[in-house]
């Protein structure tokens, strides 16, 4: 079956036009501003997420926001005050062994979903995947498969 979509588009463009520095990046938005029939706020976002592949003990740093950390040993430490509240961060244990996503220090890691407050250090098991969300900067939920 074939739809066909007609529409009519008008515009009053003042100003000048401005270039874009840099492309848009997997895992990040793109907030703009539209006006039709009033305003309304347009969010563009790219697919997909970069992978950030670690063979050792790693621990989170502000460029990992939107990026999934795909890690083989040593685990991943979650350091306070690195992420903003908004940013998460996908984990991904690429191994047959488990690993150990640390609390750092002064950083509150809730574990997602359990019949009361568990906070602290969680193990992803083999080939596990955990997302943490960031509530604030030292407030950090995590939930996911494999995860305990």
């Amino acid at each position: 079956r074939r739809v066909l979509f007609r529409s009519t588009w008008s515009s009053n463009i003042s100003g000048s036009a401005g270039s874009v520095a840099n492309a848009l990046t997997a895992g990040t938005g793109l907030t703009a501003s539209a006006t039709y029939n009033g305003s309304a706020a347009i969010t563009f976002n790219a697919t997909g997420t970069t992978i950030n592949s670690q063979t050792g003990a790693y621990v989170l740093v502000a460029g990992d926001a939107g990026k999934t950390i795909s890690i083989t040993t040593g685990g991943v430490t979650i350091p306070n005050a690195v992420m903003s509240a908004g940013n998460i961060v996908t984990i991904y244990n690429n191994s047959g062994s488990s690993q150990t996503i640390t609390q750092g220090a002064s950083l509150t890691l809730q574990w997602a979903g359990q019949s009361t407050s568990q906070t602290g250090n969680r193990t992803l098991g083999l080939y596990g995947m955990a997302t943490l969300v960031f509530i604030t900067s030292s407030n950090a939920v995590i939930t996911g498969s494999g995860l305990t």
